[in-house]
C-alpha cells in the first residue's frame, strides 16, 4: 500500500506530499519515516494503491508513533481548508491539531504505583493473620479495606514504607502500575451547580438557538444580561442528546471562572485546553477528549481544534476580542475555523458579545447570522452611570497626577461604604519609558525598535516585545547625566500611588507581570471575590467576563490610550474596551458608577461608550467604514517581510511590489489601495520589518488572493521571511 505523508518540517521547500510504502496504517496516524536519511516524524494524509513516482524507489514507513489515530479525517479536511484560506504550510496546520509535546515523543501518559489488597477475605480474617503489636500494618490493611486501591505515594506518606514492604512480603498486598490523570486547576473551589431559572429573555435566546441545530447566531447582550447562563443551558441540552460541545473564551484569565461553572454543572465531562497548562495536563486533557471521556472542551482559541467528534455546538464568548485572530504563524481566524467545523459536523455556531465586532454585527444585519438581542441586565438593574472627566481641566487646575479629583472622591466613598473598585489601565510596568532630561536619550531595546518600560519591582528595564531586560540606568550612556524623566504611568505605579492614598486598604494588581504562573489568574480573582482587597488594578485582563457583586465603581484611568492609534480599528477597540470594563460595575443590587478620564471628552467614540449605546456607535462607525471603503466593505491584505539583513528585506519587497503593481494594472477597480513601507515597529527581535498594504474590493478577494499568494511564494532570498495576513488586527 502507498501512503502520502506530510513530514513535520515547516519550510516551503518541504511543504509537499511524499509517498511511502507500508501496510496496515490508517490515515491520520503519526508515523516515523526516513526523510533525507534522517528519522523524521510525519502524518499520513492519504492512502492509495498506486504512486505517481517509481515505486521501487519509495522508502518504507519505519513505524507508527502512537497506538491511536492522532488526527481524524475531518480534521484533515479542516487542515486543507486552512491551507487554502490562510496560505499555511501543511506541517504548521497539523501541529495545531495535537499537543506540541507529542512531537519528539516528549510526553506520555503518567504512570504511578498503586497498592491493593490481594485477598477477598473479610477484614477480621486478614487482621487475624497479623501480630497484635503490628499496629501500622493493621492500620494500613484497614485503610485499604475501607478505601480500596490507593496510590503508593499516599500509602508511604500515611503509613511508612516499612509496613508496606512487610505486607508485600506476606502476600497480603500487591502493587501495580496505573495511568494517573494530571488534572488542571484541581484545587479550584466549586459550590455546586444550584438551580438555574432562566428569565424570559434568556429562555427566548435558548429556544431560538436550539430551534435551528445547524444555524449561525449572534447573541448581542449587554454586560450582565446573563449570556453565560444561556451558553450553559444550550450546552446542557446538546450534551444530553449525546453530542459534544466546544466553548471558547478569549483570555486565559477568563478560563478558570468558566471552567468552574462548567465543572459545577457537568463534572468530569469537561476538559480544558489552553497554552497555560503544563505539558502533562494539556496532553491528558486532549487525550480525554480524543477518547470520548470528556464531551465538553473549554479554552482559548486553540480549543477550536479540540479532537471531538459528533459536535453539536461551538460557542465563542466575547467574539469581538482580537485574540481570536492569530497574528503569528500559523495565522488563522478562529470564527472562520469554527464555522467550517460546525459545517462539517452539522452543528450550530453561537457568537456572543456585549460589543460585537462591526463586521459580525454587519453580517447579522444582512441576515448571514440570526441576531438575538438581550438589552437588559438579568436583575433589571440599570447599567452603571458613566461620568466623563476632562483631564485637560484637571491639568489646568494644577492636578498633574493620574487620578482626577472626581475619581479620588468616588474611591474614598466606595471604600467607606465597604464596596469594591476596579481601576483599568492598559499599560503594565511602572512607567512607559526612561529619558535623559539633558540630551534626550531614550532607553531602547537592542533587538527591537521600542522603548524600554520601567519595572520598579524587579528594578529592571524590560522590552514588552521580546521580553529582554536591562539594568535600570543610573547615568545616561550618552552624556553621563544622572537626571531622568519617566514616561506615562503603568499599573505598578498606580498601585504604589493607591497605597499612599489609602494606606489601610488592600490593593491587588492583575497584569502580565503578576499572572506568569498558571494558577495566578485564579488566585487573584478568588482573593478579590472573597473581599480580601477593596481595589483591583489591572490591564485588559480585568475588562471582561468577571462578575463581582461588591464592585460598584470602575475607574478608567486613560480612556484615550487606544483611541489615537493609526489604525482603522482604533475607535472600535476603544469603544469595546471601555464598554466592557464599565460593565464590571453594579452587577448586583447596588447601583454602579464609572469614572472615565480622557483628554478628548468630545470624541464620538467616548460619548457612545459613556451611554453604552452600541447601536448608536455601530451606525456612526459603519457609515465611516463604508465611506472610506474599510472592512467589512473591503478586505485588507498585509504582506510582511522580516529578516536580519535589512537590504535583503528591501530588495525582496521591491521585487514583489512590482509584481503586485502589475496585478493592480490588470485589475484597476479591484485595488482600492496599494503601498509599500517600513512597519511602524521597524525592528523586533533582531528582525527588520517592512510591509505592503493592500485594500481589495470584496468581490475581487477570492479571485486575487491566490495570485497574491503565488507572488509571495516566488521569493528569492532565503534570508527573508514573507507572510500574508488577511484583515490583520495589528498593523504595527
Amino acid at each position: 500500500m502507498i501512503y502520502s505523508v506530510i513530514v513535520d518540517l515547516s519550510a516551503s521547500e518541504v511543504d509537499h506530499i511524499f509517498d511511502y510504502k507500508g501496510e496496515g496504517y490508517v490515515v491520520g496516524t503519526r508515523v516515523l519515516v526516513d526523510f533525507r536519511n534522517r528519522p523524521t516524524e510525519g502524518v499520513i494524509i492519504e492512502e492509495k494503491s498506486r504512486s505517481d513516482y517509481d515505486e521501487s524507489k519509495l522508502k518504507t514507513i519505519i513505524r507508527a508513533l502512537d497506538d491511536f489515530v492522532a488526527i481524524s479525517p475531518r480534521m484533515l479536511e479542516l487542515g486543507s481548508f486552512m491551507r487554502r484560506q490562510y496560505h499555511l504550510h501543511w506541517a504548521d496546520v497539523l501541529r495545531l491539531f495535537i499537543p506540541a509535546e507529542m512531537r519528539g515523543n516528549r510526553i506520555k501518559s503518567l504512570s504511578r504505583q498503586q497498592i491493593c489488597l490481594v485477598t477477598n477475605d473479610s477484614l477480621d480474617t486478614i487482621l487475624s493473620s497479623l501480630k497484635p503489636n503490628a499496629t501500622m500494618q493493621r492500620d494500613l490493611v484497614t485503610f485499604l479495606y475501607l478505601n480500596g486501591s490507593t496510590l503508593a505515594e499516599t500509602i508511604n506518606r500515611e503509613f511508612g514504607n516499612s509496613a508496606l514492604k512487610a505486607l508485600k512480603q506476606k502476600g497480603i498486598v500487591s502493587s501495580q502500575d496505573v495511568v494517573v490523570r494530571r488534572i488542571p486547576y484541581k484545587d479550584i473551589k466549586m459550590y455546586g451547580a444550584g438551580k438555574h431559572i432562566l428569565t424570559l429573555t434568556q429562555q427566548n435566546a435558548v429556544d431560538t438557538v436550539l430551534s435551528d441545530r445547524k444555524g449561525r447566531f449572534l447573541l448581542h447582550g449587554v454586560t450582565g444580561s446573563g449570556k453565560t447562563e444561556v451558553y450553559l443551558t444550550i450546552i446542557e441540552k446538546i450534551v444530553a442528546e449525546g453530542k459534544t460541545c466546544i466553548m471558547l473564551v478569549p483570555e486565559i484569565s477568563l478560563t478558570p471562572n468558566m471552567l468552574k461553572q462548567l465543572r459545577e454543572r457537568f463534572g468530569d465531562t469537561v476538559a480544558l485546553l489552553h497554552s497555560g497548562l503544563s505539558a502533562g495536563e494539556r496532553y491528558d486533557e486532549w487525550l480525554r477528549l480524543k477518547n470520548g471521556e470528556a464531551q465538553i472542551a473549554v479554552g482559548a482559541r486553540s480549543a477550536v481544534f479540540a479532537p471531538l467528534t459528533n459536535i453539536g455546538a461551538i460557542i465563542i464568548d466575547e467574539e469581538h476580542d482580537s485574540s481570536y485572530i492569530s497574528d503569528f504563524n500559523p495565522r488563522y481566524n478562529t470564527a472562520e475555523v469554527a464555522d467550517f467545523r460546525a459545517g462539517q459536523e452539522g452543528a450550530l455556531l453561537l457568537l456572543g458579545s456585549a460589543t460585537p465586532s462591526l463586521g459580525t454585527y454587519y453580517a447579522a444585519c444582512r441576515g448571514k447570522l440570526k441576531l438575538i438581542e438581550m438589552p437588559e441586565r438579568i436583575n433589571k438593574q440599570p447599567l452603571p452611570t458613566v461620568e466623563i472627566v476632562d483631564m485637560t481641566l484637571e491639568t489646568r487646575r494644577g492636578n498633574k497626577g493620574i487620578f482626577s479629583s472626581v475619581l479620588k472622591e468616588r474611591l474614598a466613598e466606595t471604600i467607606k461604604a465597604g464596596n469594591q473598585a476596579m481601576l483599568f489601565l492598559n499599560r503594565r510596568g511602572y512607567s512607559s519609558f526612561m529619558m535623559c532630561t539633558k540630551c534626550g536619550y531614550v532607553a531602547k531595546c537592542e533587538d527591537c525598535d521600542v522603548t524600554l518600560t520601567v519595572h520598579r519591582e524587579d528594578n529592571r528595564l524590560k522590552c514588552h516585545y521580546c521580553g529582554k531586560s536591562y539594568y535600570i540606568l543610573d547615568k545616561c550612556p550618552v552624556c553621563k547625566s544622572d537626571s531622568f524623566r519617566q514616561g506615562r504611568i503603568g499599573t505598578q505605579q498606580v498601585v504604589e500611588l493607591l497605597n499612599k492614598m489609602f494606606p489601610d486598604v488592600k490593593v491587588l494588581r492583575m497584569d502580565a507581570d503578576t499572572t506568569q504562573t498558571k494558577e495566578s489568574h485564579g488566585k487573584i480573582l478568588e482573593s478579590f471575590s472573597r473581599g480580601e482587597a477593596q481595589i483591583l488594578v489591572g490591564t485588559q485582563m480585568i475588562a471582561k467576563g468577571h462578575d463581582f457583586a461588591k464592585v460598584t465603581l470602575v475607574g478608567i484611568l486613560d480612556g484615550d490610550q487606544s483611541l489615537h492609534h493609526e489604525d482603522y480599528l482604533a475607535t472600535e477597540r476603544t469603544f469595546q474596551l471601555i464598554t466592557q470594563v464599565a460593565g464590571r460595575s453594579g452587577r448586583d443590587k447596588d447601583k454602579g458608577s464609572v469614572v472615565l478620564q480622557t483628554y478628548t471628552p468630545g470624541h464620538y467614540c467616548l460619548r457612545f461608550a459613556a451611554k453604552q449605546d452600541y447601536i448608536g456607535f455601530y451606525k456612526y462607525e459603519i457609515n465611516i467604514r463604508q465611506a472610506s471603503s474599510f472592512p467589512p466593505f473591503s478586505e485588507i491584505v498585509r504582506i510582511l517581510y522580516t529578516g536580519e539583513k535589512e537590504q535583503d528585506c528591501i530588495d525582496e519587497l521591491v521585487e514583489q511590489n512590482a509584481a503586485i503593481t502589475n496585478l493592480k494594472t490588470d485589475n484597476p477597480t479591484a485595488f482600492l489601495y496599494l503601498d509599500k513601507m517600513r512597519c511602524p515597529l521597524k525592528r523586533a527581535e533582531k528582525q527588520y520589518r517592512f510591509q505592503i498594504l493592500i485594500k481589495l474590493s470584496k468581490d475581487s478577494v477570492n479571485r486575487l488572493i491566490p495570485q497574491i499568494y503565488a507572488i509571495c511564494d516566488s521569493k528569492k532570498r532565503r534570508t527573508v521571511h514573507v507572510s500574508v495576513e488577511r484583515d490583520p488586527q495589528n498593523l504595527s
